[in-house]
């Protein structure tokens, strides 16, 4: 995949990122290849073996290979994963007319623990997504809040969750952690979505555009604390935002509010 510069995410983008464990983008697909996306998966697409470079994944011309390499969308992969990434798995998801159930709220592959690194999964909708259509459900800044998959498909509703309405065209990147689920379809449509999951193969560190790394919204979108977080316990959520911020940047004294400091200080003078 190649970009330019002017297509990679800003330092505020990237906060916004390990903040909220997704990233939406509108509309940058254009109308024609959403139109071919509707063929292309009522068709289907057949699987690839785990690790599969993306060049291999998707031949040169293919629709899937355009896809990635819509600029916008380029340049947010390049940011997030870095060059190279791999495909882990790929999938068509559809939501039939008037199905009468919801898929339940969970985490993908949440047996991943890398505090260092992630994994990007990529949601293409080619068609606009009404809210009666049941669009992908998702709780913010939950991608940091260790669960086995399902734990959390005892929830119905979770204060301060987003319920997806696009239109078409919208690709939303997603930390693999976060919590989501697609939504009932009450419409008389069926309503697509493509899900791609990369695994990167460098190390994801400065991977986008930093002239704007001092810019004080970073630190803003870092703080950002949502209405599910408990009390006490959320604060944790502001904890390891701080600790995936310092392996993206390699700025190892970077905090929010004194949280990581404090209880790295261990001192390893010997006393007189």
């Amino acid at each position: 995949m190649t970009t330019t510069r002017e297509h990679l995410l800003s330092s505020v983008q990237m906060a916004h990122f390990v903040a909220h464990g997704s990233l939406r983008m509108d509309a940058v697909v254009p109308a024609e290849m959403n139109a071919e996306a509707m063929e292309v998966f009522r068709v289907g697409i057949p699987p690839v073996p785990y690790g599969t470079p993306v060049h291999e994944a998707y031949p040169e011309g293919s629709f899937m290979r355009r896809l990635v390499e819509v600029p916008e969308v380029a340049g947010a992969l390049r940011s997030l994963i870095g060059t190279d990434p791999h495909i882990d798995h790929h999938f068509v998801h559809v939501r039939e007319p008037r199905e009468g159930q919801a898929q339940p709220l969970h985490g993908d592959a949440i047996i991943d623990v890398r505090p260092d690194a992630f994994d990007v999964q990529l949601m293409y909708y080619p068609q606009e997504v009404t809210l009666e259509m049941g669009g992908t459900l998702s709780v913010p800044g939950s991608h940091l809040r260790r669960t086995n998959e399902s734990d959390t498909g005892r929830y119905q509703n979770l204060r301060g969750q987003s319920q997806l309405v696009c239109p078409a065209g919208t690709v939303v990147f997603l930390h693999h952690g976060l919590w989501h689920g697609g939504r009932r379809n009450d419409s008389d449509i069926r309503r697509y979505m493509f899900k791609i999951r990369f695994n990167p193969t460098v190390r994801q560190r400065r991977l986008w555009d930093t002239s704007d790394l001092a810019d004080p919204r970073v630190a803003e979108k870092l703080n950002t604390v949502f209405p599910w977080y408990e009390h006490a316990t959320g604060r944790l959520e502001l904890y390891n935002r701080v600790l995936l911020w310092r392996a993206l940047t390699g700025e190892e004294d970077f905090d929010l509010d004194h949280w990581v400091t404090r209880v790295s200080n261990r001192p390893q003078e010997v006393p007189a």
